[in-house]
């Protein structure tokens, strides 16, 4: 059983995604709450596999809820719900820890099938974020000096691919690789972000510390 948390506001769409949790079959439903303020508790109560997380919520925000789950439980894999797409939102929600995202107008099918995925390790992408992804990566890159980018020649190729509007078909395709083999780098891709972002942030911090 795939044990799965949702922190959603809009009581309507949270009563929704609860049903769907619960009448999947493979889904233990361990949290539905509409705000995110006890999400440490809850994961210490009841160590959920997957959190679906809404972004705009009262008292605590998803992107903040995201930081503060993955410092303390960096196996749960969250993944954010948006209206829309925002690549800026969705490249913040990636920098502090966050594994996956899906769209709001996405069919219950398509939802349960990503939660599937995600928790065997795989994951999708947008050509925005890939876009964005990619210009973190490479001005990181020159900013750093680095002779060798973080991301591997086959991670770069596939990000590429993703922003100029390729489907995981056609980018498995072209690289010679299968669907569930672009859905694994890409996840591996995210947790990269999310290392360099962390270890930037933690620099930046020390550069005002007082000891």
């Amino acid at each position: 059983m795939i044990k799965v948390s949702i922190y959603e506001d809009n009581a309507s769409l949270l009563e929704t995604l609860s049903y769907l949790i619960r009448e999947a079959g493979s889904f233990e439903l361990c949290t539905a709450s509409p705000n995110a303020v006890n999400i440490i508790e809850d994961c210490h109560r009841l160590c959920p596999d997957i959190i679906l997380m809404d972004t705009d919520m009262p008292e605590l925000s998803g992107i903040e809820a995201t930081r503060i789950v993955k410092n303390a439980f960096p196996e749960v894999n969250v993944m954010i719900y948006l209206v829309f797409e925002n690549r800026d939102i969705l490249f913040d929600a990636l920098c502090v820890g966050a594994t996956g995202f899906i769209m709001k107008k996405t069919s219950a099918i398509e939802l349960i099938k990503s939660i599937e995925e995600l928790y065997q390790g795989g994951s999708s992408i947008y050509s925005g974020v890939a876009i964005k992804t990619l210009e973190y990566f490479n001005r990181r890159q020159r900013h750093k000096k680095q002779a060798i980018c973080p991301l591997t020649p086959l991670e770069q190729d596939i990000l590429q691919h993703f922003q100029m509007g390729d489907s995981c078909k056609m980018v498995a395709d072209a690289c010679y690789i299968s669907i569930g083999t672009v859905h694994s780098h890409i996840n591996n891709i995210y947790k990269k972000l999310h290392l360099y972002s962390k270890s930037e942030a933690l620099m930046h911090d020390s550069q005002f510390r007082v000891y």
